[in-house]
C-alpha cells in the first residue's frame, strides 16, 4: 500500500471517528437521521443544487462559502439565514460581504416542506448544499451526519468577532480552525475551498497597495491583479477576480497556484511559506487524492461544529425567520 493510500485511510478514519463522537455526544447527528421522517431529503437537495448550478456556474462556490460563514459563528445552526429586517443579524456584518444564495436555500426549504413538513432543518440544508456543491464541481463525495437544529438568534457582532478577515495571519488561522477540532493537516486542507469561486477587489486591495515586506507575490500575477483592481478604493464592490485558474472546478489547483506566488489572499501566501504548513501545501499540490481525503475529513468536522440540541434549537418553517 502506497504512502498516499495510507494517508487517505487515516484521514477517512479520522472523519468517521469525528462523526461517531459527535453523534454519541448529543444523541443527535446520524447518517440516516431522515430515514423515516424524510427519506428523499438528500436527493431533493441534490436536485435543487444541480438546478442552480446549471443556471449559474458560480452557485457551488456561493453555497460552500455560505456554509463556512454559518459554521464560523455560533456553530452550524443556520443563524446566517435569519432575515436582517428587525434584527441585527449576521448578514449585517461586513465580514459577510458577498455572501449569496440565501434565497435559493429558502427555495430548497420550500421543496422539502412540500415533501415532509417540519422535518429538515435549514442548518442541514446549508450543510447538504455545500456538500453537493463540492461533488458537483468535481470534488469528493462526502458523507456527513445530519440532524442539526436551527438557532433562534443571530448577531452581527458575533460575526464581526469570529469570521476570519482576508488578512488573517497563519497563527490566527491555525488557532481558529484547531479550536474547532481540526488538526494541522485538515486546517490546511479546508483552505482548499478557495479552489472554487472568486474574491472581491475590496478584500485584496490592501494587500496590493499596502504590501507587507514578507508577502511574496508573483510579479506578473500582481500586475494582473492591479489591472483588475486598479485603485486602492474600488469604484464598485462588485469587481471580482478568480481564486485560481479553475474557479468552477474543485481540484488542487489552488495549492499549485500559491506555490507559484499566485495566491489571492495573504493567508494563501502565508501557508505556502510557513514551515508548519508549507510541506502540506506541496503534498496537496502534487496529490489531489490526498487533498480530497483531508478536505473531506475537515469538512465533516467543520460542518459538525457546535450543533444545537433539540431543546436549544428548532426546525424553522422558513429559513429567514424563527417559528
Amino acid at each position: 500500500m502506497g504512502e498516499s493510500q495510507c494517508r487517505g485511510i487515516a484521514a477517512a478514519a479520522a472523519a468517521l471517528l469525528m462523526v461517531v463522537w459527535v453523534g454519541v455526544s448529543d444523541g443527535q447527528l446520524a447518517y440516516d437521521y431522515y430515514k423515516t421522517t424524510c427519506p428523499d431529503a438528500e436527493d431533493i437537495v441534490r436536485r435543487e443544487v444541480l438546478s442552480f448550478a446549471l443556471s449559474d456556474a458560480t452557485a457551488p462556490a456561493a453555497f460552500l462559502r455560505l456554509m463556512f460563514h454559518d459554521c464560523q459563528v455560533q456553530g452550524c445552526d443556520a443563524s446566517i439565514l435569519l432575515d436582517p429586517v428587525g434584527v441585527k443579524s449576521e448578514m449585517r456584518s461586513s465580514r459577510n460581504f458577498g455572501i449569496r444564495k440565501l434565497e435559493e436555500i429558502e427555495h430548497v426549504k420550500a421543496a422539502l416542506e412540500a415533501e415532509c413538513p417540519g422535518q429538515v432543518s435549514c442548518a442541514d440544508i446549508v450543510a447538504l448544499a455545500a456538500r453537493e456543491s463540492v461533488a458537483l464541481s468535481g470534488g469528493p463525495h462526502i458523507a456527513i451526519p445530519l440532524g442539526r437544529k436551527d438557532s433562534r438568534a443571530s448577531n452581527y457582532q458575533q460575526a464581526d468577532a469570529h469570521l476570519p478577515s482576508p488578512s488573517i495571519s497563519v497563527d490566527a488561522f491555525l488557532q481558529t480552525f484547531m479550536a474547532k477540532g481540526l488538526n494541522l493537516e485538515e486546517s490546511v486542507a479546508i483552505l482548499g475551498a478557495h479552489t472554487l469561486g472568486e474574491g472581491h477587489c475590496l478584500n485584496i486591495v490592501d494587500r496590493l497597495y499596502n504590501p507587507k515586506a514578507d508577502d511574496q507575490m508573483n510579479s506578473v500575477f500582481e500586475a494582473r491583479l492591479r489591472l483588475q483592481c486598479p485603485t486602492p478604493a474600488p469604484l464598485t464592490n462588485l469587481t471580482t477576480v478568480s481564486n485560481d485558474i479553475t474557479p468552477t472546478i474543485f481540484d488542487n489547483q489552488y495549492y499549485r497556484d500559491i506555490l507559484l506566488g499566485k495566491g489571492l489572499f495573504l493567508i494563501d501566501s502565508g501557508i505556502s511559506r510557513d514551515p508548519r504548513t508549507s510541506d502540506l501545501v506541496k503534498q496537496f499540490a502534487i496529490d489531489w487524492d490526498y487533498f480530497f481525503r483531508a478536505f473531506s475529513s475537515a469538512f465533516v468536522k467543520l460542518s459538525s461544529t457546535n450543533i444545537l440540541s433539540k431543546a436549544r434549537g428548532e426546525v424553522r418553517k422558513q429559513c429567514g425567520r424563527v417559528n
